[in-house]
C-alpha cells in the first residue's frame, strides 16, 4: 500500500498547515492541496516562486477578503491567495487577511495551506532572526529537509544561510553535511523548531529519499527525531512515494487479571529470575515503545512494586473485575487525556488480509490525529514473557509502512499477540464493554 501525503500528516478538511524548512515544501504543500477534499485555500507569510503559481488552479492577488466573499459558494479546486506580484516572486499576506482567512476556511471547513519560509531551491537552510513566520493557529507544522544535502560541503551553493547552519551544526565551512549535522539543526530551538507553536503537531519530513541509501540514512535519523517531533515521514515527493511514517508507539501491558482459576496472581510468576511482568515490561522498554503503561488491578500493590525502578508508568484499573476491556480503555485513556476527538471507524469499512510476510493487516491510513502524541499502541500480555524486542520491532515497521489501522503477528494462519493498534481505532477501543479484547474492534467473519 502507496500512502498518500495526506495519508501521512494525518491531514484532514478542517487542517491549518503552515510548510517550513528546505528540500520540497512548495512541492509538498500544493502536493496535499490536491489530496484534499476541493476547494483548498493556500497562501504565504513568506515570498512565493512566481512559477509556483501555476500549480494552483486559481490566483488571487489580493490584500482585502473582498475577492473571497465574492466568490463565497463558488469556490473550486486549489485557490492560491497572495499578495502583489513583484518581479519574480509575490509578497506575503497581510496579518489582516491571514487572520480572516483563518476565521473563513474554519467556518466553512476547507483545509488552509501555508507556506511560511523560504530557501532559494536548496535542499537545507539556516534559519534568519525574522524566520520562519508561522501563524500561531496552526494545527500542524511540516519541516521540510532535502537528503541530497548528505554528502556535500557545507556550502551557500548547498545550503540556504550556510553560516548558520554552520553555527547550530556544529560543522564548519567546506565539511561535509552528515546525518548528525542534520539532526542537530533539526531539534534546535534556533533552527528546525523555532517558532513552532506549543500546540501545533511537529512534523519532519525527511525528503529527496529517492535511493536506498538515502532512505537507509533518514532510517538511522529516526529515533533521534522523535524525541522533537511527533512524527518523522520518509519520502520521494519527486516521485509521490511515502516510503514510512514513524511515530511514537506506546506499549500497554495488561496486569490487571485476578488470575482465579489459576490460584495464584501469574503476573508475578517467575521467568527467568523475574516476575511476568517485568519481564515484559523490561522487552516494552529495550523495543522502544514509549510510553510503556502498566494496567494493574487485582494485586496491585505486588505487581507495582516489581516494576518500580524501571521507566514505566503504571495505571490503576478500579473495575478491573469487569473484565480486560476495562483495562484496555484505562490504558488508552492515560495516553488521550483528554481523548481526541477521531472519526469512528465502521469494523465493515476495514478489510483485512493474510500476507506471506506474516503481518495480518488493515485499514486504510486515517485522518485526524491531534490530541495525544502517540500513533499507535501495542498491547501485551502479561502472562507472554517469551515476548521478544524482535517481533515487537517487527510490528512498530509494519505499522510505519502503512499506518494500518491493526497489525497482528501471523502464527500457522492465525492471528497472535500482541497486536497493534493506530490510534483511529482508539474510540472503538474506549467503547469495549465487559471481558472482551481488543478483538472487539476486529469485523466479524462473513457467514455464507
Amino acid at each position: 500500500m502507496n500512502l498518500s501525503l495526506a495519508d501521512a500528516l494525518r491531514a484532514k478538511s478542517s487542517s491549518s498547515i503552515a510548510f517550513i524548512g528546505a528540500g520540497g515544501k512548495s512541492t509538498a504543500m500544493f502536493q496535499l492541496a490536491k489530496q484534499l477534499p476541493a476547494p483548498v485555500i493556500v497562501t504565504a507569510t513568506s515570498h512565493l516562486g512566481a512559477w509556483q503559481i501555476e500549480l494552483a488552479d486559481q490566483h488571487i492577488i489580493t490584500e482585502t477578503p473582498a475577492p473571497l466573499e465574492a466568490l463565497e459558494h463558488g469556490l473550486q479546486g486549489v485557490i492560491l491567495v497572495t499578495g502583489k506580484l513583484s518581479g519574480d516572486r509575490t509578497e506575503p499576506v497581510n496579518d489582516h487577511l491571514l487572520d480572516w482567512l483563518r476565521e473563513f476556511c474554519g467556518y466553512h471547513d476547507i483545509p488552509l495551506l501555508i507556506e511560511a519560509d523560504g530557501a532559494r531551491g536548496k535542499p537545507v537552510k539556516g534559519w534568519a532572526d525574522h524566520e520562519p513566520p508561522i501563524p500561531s493557529f496552526v494545527d500542524q507544522v511540516v519541516q521540510v529537509i532535502g537528503l541530497t544535502a548528505l554528502g556535500k560541503p557545507l556550502n551557500e551553493e548547498s545550503v540556504h544561510r550556510s553560516e548558520i547552519f554552520s553555527r547550530i551544526s556544529g560543522l564548519r565551512s567546506g565539511e561535509s553535511i552528515t546525518p548528525g549535522a542534520m539532526i542537530r539543526v533539526l531539534t534546535h530551538a534556533g533552527g528546525g523548531l523555532k517558532n513552532i507553536p506549543a500546540t501545533a503537531r511537529r512534523v519532519v519530513l525527511l525528503n529527496q529519499a529517492e535511493t536506498p541509501g538515502l532512505q537507509g540514512f533518514a532510517r538511522g535519523m529516526v529515533q533521534s527525531l522523535l524525541s522533537s517531533y511527533h512524527s518523522v515521514v520518509i519520502s520521494s515527493l519527486k516521485e509521490e512515494r511515502i516510503f514510512a511514517v514513524h511515530e511514537p508507539v506506546a506499549g500497554i501491558i495488561l496486569a490487571a487479571g485476578e488470575s482465579s482459576r489459576f490460584g495464584r496472581p501469574k503476573q508475578l510468576l517467575d521467568w527467568h529470575g523475574q516476575p511476568f511482568v517485568r519481564a515484559v515490561a523490561r522487552t516494552a522498554l529495550e523495543a522502544g515503545l514509549s510510553p510503556v503503561i502498566v494496567v494493574t488491578g487485582a494485586n496491585a500493590e505486588g505487581v507495582e512494586s516489581a516494576v518500580v525502578d524501571l521507566d514505566v508508568k503504571v495505571v490503576r484499573n478500579p473495575e478491573w473485575k469487569s473484565g480486560q476491556g476495562s483495562s484496555i480503555k484505562a490504558g488508552i485513556q492515560s495516553l488521550t487525556h483528554p481523548p481526541p476527538r477521531l472519526p469512528q471507524i465502521r469494523k465493515e469499512e476495514l478489510s483485512y488480509q493474510f500476507k506471506k510476510s506474516g503481518f495480518e493487516f488493515g485499514g486504510g491510513a486515517p485522518a485526524g490525529a491531534e490530541g495525544a502524541r502517540v500513533g499507535a499502541a501495542i498491547f501485551l500480555l502479561v502472562d507472554q514473557p517469551q515476548m521478544t524486542a524482535s517481533i515487537i520491532r517487527a510490528l512498530v515497521e509494519k505499522h510505519a509502512e502503512g499506518l494500518y489501522s491493526i497489525v497482528a503477528p501471523m502464527v500457522i494462519d492465525r492471528r497472535a499477540n500482541p497486536v497493534l493498534f493506530d490510534r483511529v481505532t482508539f474510540p472503538d477501543l474506549m467503547s469495549l464493554e465487559g471481558d472482551v479484547g481488543g478483538k472487539g474492534v476486529f469485523p466479524k467473519p462473513s457467514v455464507a
